[in-house]
């Protein structure tokens, strides 16, 4: 599929489901790894992954089109366009739109990494574990203000 079947299937979508054309551009962005589709506030233009197509097909593609159509249409009309509003999740809910998209074959979860530094308070013994290393003489402990030592896992 080229950016310009792209662009008739959005058409397509926005008039079945939501009943209002959409009037601005899709493409498709090989270089997104970690969403399936973003819509752009200032030009109003949507840009979908292009391996979400290749590894789910155009069913999954489909939800994420009408996802990313929520935000376009809700913008334009100066609703609640944002993940965490009441509207956006209506109308999401009304057209079946993905919440979230899948995550790709092959791709780890950057959430899922194990700790890898640890900081001791020299004075409580109290540990905090940290994904990021973190400069220790910035930050004291929370329990009793003592001096931290960062240590590696």
């Amino acid at each position: 599929m080229n950016d310009k079947q792209l662009q008739q299937w959005v058409e397509e979508i926005s008039l079945r489901s939501f009943g209002v054309p959409f009037r601005h551009q899709a493409r498709f962005n090989g270089r997104l790894r970690t969403t399936g589709g973003r819509y752009f506030m200032k030009t109003h233009h949507i840009e979908i992954n292009p391996a979400q197509l290749e590894a789910y097909g155009t069913d999954e593609v489909e939800k994420i089109i009408k996802h990313e159509l929520c935000h376009y249409h809700l913008h334009l009309s100066g609703r609640g366009y944002q993940h965490r509003d009441p509207e956006f999740k209506a109308l999401l809910k009304k057209v079946d739109g993905s919440r979230f998209c899948q995550s790709l074959p092959g791709q780890t979860n950057r959430k899922s990494l194990p700790y890898r530094y640890r900081l001791v308070c020299s004075d409580c013994g109290m540990e905090y574990l940290r994904k990021r290393r973190v400069d220790p003489d910035r930050y004291r402990c929370g329990r009793c203000r003592g001096v931290l030592k960062l240590n590696m896992l």
